[in-house]
C-alpha cells in the first residue's frame, strides 16, 4: 500500500489548498531558498574582500536545487539541528565550498529570511485570488443591480434592497482584505545579516571591525534576494519581530471573516430558495435524500474560515511570549500556524471564487417572497397617498393597523396568503387612491441600483485595472 495512504496528511494538502500555495510551503522551497541565501551571503562576502573563491561560488550555484533529503535527514538525526544538517548536506554536494557555507551566520539567517521571502510570495498569491473574487462579485452585482429583493435585519424582512447591492457588501469586505494584504506585503522587511542576537558581532569580527563593510554586507544580501535598502529591518533580536507574523496572520484572519460572512449569507438565501451556489451535473447532495442540493461549497468554506480565524490567533500569542532577544518556543508553533493560516486562506478563496463565478439567482422565488411581505412595507406609502387624497391621518393609521393585524393573523395562525391589500382596497377610507400603483417593488429599493453602479466604478474598476494580468476563470474545484 502507498505509504502516503497509511500516514496522516493535512487535508489542506490533500483536498483544499492550491498546488501553488502548497509548493511555496514545501520543504523543497524552504531548503533551496536556504541554499540561495547561503550563496548570496558568500557572494557578498567575496565582494567585500573575504577569501572566497570563484570556484567555491560556482560549486554552490551548481547545487542549489538537488537536495539529498535522505542525507539531510541522517545529519539531522545526528545533530538534532535542521540547519546544521543542511549545512553539512550542502557541503557534501559542494565540497569545494564546505568551509565557507554559513560563514558568520546564525540559523535565523536562513530561517527568518526564508520565511519573509515565502510570506511575500504567498501574500502575492492571495492578492491574485482576492482580485478574482472581487472581479467575479463585481460582475454578479452589475448583472443583478436592478433586481429588487427583501432586505433583512435580525434575519427579519426589512426595507428592500437589490440582489446586486447585497453582493457589493460581500465584495467590499474582500476589497478591505485586499488593501490589508497589499499593505502587509509591501511593508515586509528582510531580516538581513544580523548575527546571533541581532548585533552583527560575528560579521564585525570577520571584517576586522569595519562597520561600513558590515552595513554594506546587509544591503548586498538583501539586494540579491530582491529587497531594496529601504526594506531591511533596522534592528532585530535573533529573529525578526514575531509581531510581523502576528500582523500578517490577522490580515489572513480578515479573509476568513469575509468568507464566513458571505458564505453564511448564501446558505441562508439557499434556504429561502432565492440564491444557490453552483451545483455540478453529477453532484450528490445527500447519500440518503436524493432530492437535496446542500450548499456544500459554502459550508466547507465557512468550516475552513473558522479554522483560519482560530489558527491566526496563535502567532499573536507567540509574539507576546518571546523573551528578550528570542526564545525557541516560537519555532514549532510557527511552523504550524503560519503555514496552515496561508493554506487555509488559499483554500477559502478558491472556494469563494468558484461560488461567486457560478451563483444562481431565482427571480421568481424572490418576487414571490416580496409579494408576501410587500403589503406590510407599502403601508407607509399607502398612508401618505390616502392623506394627500383628503383623508385623516390618524383615522387612516388606525385602519391600517387593524387590517395589518388581521392579515398577519391569517398568515401566521391559518397559513393563508397575505390579504392586507385586498382588505385595504375593500375599505372605503382608501377608495380614492390606486393601491396597486403603490406596489411596484422598484419603488422601495431607494438608491440601491445607483449605489451599485457607483461602487463598481469607484472600487472595483481600479482593482480590475491593477490586477488585469491575473484575472481569469476559476475553473472547477477538485471536490
Amino acid at each position: 500500500m502507498d505509504d502516503l495512504r497509511t500516514s496522516y496528511r493535512s487535508p489542506l494538502e490533500t483536498r483544499y489548498a492550491s498546488s501553488a500555495m502548497r509548493e511555496l510551503f514545501s520543504e523543497q522551497r524552504k531548503f533551496t531558498t536556504w541554499r540561495r541565501l547561503w550563496l548570496a551571503l558568500a557572494e557578498a562576502q567575496q565582494q567585500l574582500g573575504l577569501a572566497i573563491t570563484d570556484a567555491q561560488l560556482a560549486a554552490m550555484r551548481a547545487h542549489l536545487d538537488d537536495v539529498d533529503y535522505a542525507q539531510a535527514d541522517a545529519y539531522e538525526t545526528k545533530f538534532r539541528h535542521d540547519v546544521m544538517a543542511h549545512i553539512h548536506a550542502f557541503g557534501e554536494a559542494a565540497p569545494e565550498a564546505k568551509g565557507i557555507i554559513h560563514l558568520g551566520a546564525t540559523s535565523q539567517f536562513v530561517n527568518c529570511n526564508t520565511d519573509i521571502l515565502v510570506m511575500r510570495q504567498a501574500l502575492g498569491l492571495l492578492l491574485e485570488q482576492l482580485a478574482n473574487v472581487i472581479d467575479a462579485l463585481g460582475r454578479f452585482a452589475e448583472r443583478w443591480k436592478n433586481q429588487p429583493c427583501l432586505g433583512f435585519t435580525h434575519f427579519q424582512p426589512a426595507q428592500m434592497t437589490t440582489v446586486g447591492k447585497r453582493a457589493t457588501l460581500w465584495c467590499m469586505d474582500f476589497i478591505r482584505d485586499l488593501r490589508d494584504l497589499e499593505y502587509r506585503r509591501d511593508g515586509l522587511e528582510f531580516r538581513g545579516v544580523k548575527g546571533t542576537t541581532g548585533t552583527q558581532a560575528s560579521f564585525l569580527a570577520l571584517f576586522g571591525g569595519d562597520h561600513e563593510k558590515v552595513k554594506t554586507l546587509d544591503k548586498l544580501v538583501a539586494e540579491k534576494m530582491g529587497f531594496g535598502e529601504d526594506k531591511i529591518a533596522c534592528v532585530t533580536g535573533q529573529t525578526y519581530s514575531r509581531k510581523i507574523d502576528a500582523a500578517v496572520a490577522q490580515a489572513l484572519a480578515g479573509i476568513g471573516v469575509s468568507v464566513h460572512k458571505m458564505c453564511n449569507d448564501v446558505r441562508l438565501l439557499a434556504h429561502r430558495k432565492e440564491l444557490e451556489e453552483p451545483f455540478a451535473k453529477d453532484q450528490v447532495g445527500s447519500s440518503a435524500m436524493a432530492y437535496k442540493r446542500n450548499p456544500m461549497r459554502c459550508e466547507r468554506a465557512t468550516a475552513l474560515a473558522r479554522f483560519l480565524v482560530d489558527v491566526s490567533m496563535s502567532p499573536v500569542h507567540t509574539a507576546a511570549e518571546q523573551w528578550l532577544e528570542r526564545t525557541l518556543d516560537d519555532s514549532a508553533n510557527k511552523r504550524l500556524a503560519m503555514s496552515e493560516a496561508f493554506l487555509s486562506a488559499d483554500a477559502c478563496l478558491r472556494i469563494v471564487a468558484n461560488v461567486a463565478e457560478g451563483l444562481v439567482v431565482y427571480p421568481a422565488v424572490i418576487e414571490a417572497n416580496i409579494a408576501a411581505e410587500l403589503p406590510f412595507m407599502a403601508t407607509e406609502n399607502i398612508l401618505m397617498a390616502a392623506v394627500q387624497a383628503g383623508g385623516d391621518r390618524q383615522e387612516l393609521h388606525e385602519a391600517i393597523r387593524k387590517h395589518s393585524i388581521a392579515a398577519a393573523r391569517e398568515v401566521k395562525e391559518k397559513g393563508r396568503p397575505n390579504d392586507l391589500i385586498a382588505r385595504l382596497k375593500a375599505d372605503k377610507a382608501f377608495a380614492k387612491i390606486d393601491v396597486d400603483a403603490l406596489l411596484d417593488p422598484k419603488a422601495f429599493v431607494g438608491r440601491a441600483p445607483q449605489q451599485t453602479e457607483e461602487f463598481l466604478q469607484d472600487q472595483v474598476v481600479p482593482i480590475r485595472q491593477a490586477y488585469a494580468a491575473v484575472l481569469k476563470p476559476t475553473g472547477d474545484l477538485k471536490i
